[in-house]
């Protein structure tokens, strides 16, 4: 009887997989198509409507990404799992104010002090990594690597390599492509076509 029982489970396990978190390609955003868009059905999006997408962007599982102030992410993105992104923080607001957190705007004032809001924007090609958080009023440049596990907020260049709680940068990530492109020549004109000239150091 137990092995009908494993059986029932393994097969369950698969249909579950094949029907309910499987990753197709396609989605819509801002009344644009974007054919080769990935979204998984296991990511958390709030207000969607505020999310601004590029084709090619790839959003993984158990991600989720609160768009109340905005979010972009450029051509190519990758968010790999189990990642926030977060356009407001009120923990600084709610410990401030008490119970008086709720009723804040009867007092006449229009923002609770210690509230943290404003938009998210990831450039093209960007790679977040596992367990990050994107906090309010971040913006990263075209190719950044944020290494797994790290909370980032502010502003950055292109091609920075963020690690760290708080996030800060340890590298430059065209030092791997000079390498990769090594290997692969004949890749150059497609990097270039999104990340200029690789200049030589």
């Amino acid at each position: 009887m137990n092995w009908l029982r494993s059986t029932f489970n393994r097969w369950r396990r698969r249909w579950v997989r094949a029907l309910l978190y499987r990753v197709v390609f396609g989605e819509r955003s801002q009344g644009q198509d974007l054919p080769h868009t990935r979204i998984s059905p296991a990511a958390c999006i709030e207000q969607e409507d505020k999310l601004t997408l590029a084709d090619h962007v790839y959003i993984g599982p158990f991600n989720y990404l609160e768009c109340s102030g905005g979010i972009t992410l450029g051509e190519g993105v990758q968010i790999t799992s189990h990642c926030s992104l977060v356009t407001h923080s009120s923990h600084r607001a709610a410990r401030l104010l008490g119970e008086g957190f709720v009723r804040w705007p009867a007092t006449g004032f229009a923002e609770r002090p210690g509230w943290i809001a404003g938009p998210v924007e990831i450039g093209p090609y960007s790679f977040i990594g596992p367990h990050s958080l994107i906090e309010a009023n971040t913006k990263l440049g075209k190719g950044t690597l944020v290494c797994a596990g790290s909370f980032v907020r502010g502003d950055y260049p292109d091609f920075v390599i963020l690690e760290g709680r708080p996030a800060r940068v340890v590298g430059d990530s065209r030092r791997a492509d000079r390498k990769l492109l090594q290997r692969y020549p004949e890749l150059l004109p497609l990097y270039e076509a999104w990340a200029g000239p690789l200049d030589e150091d």
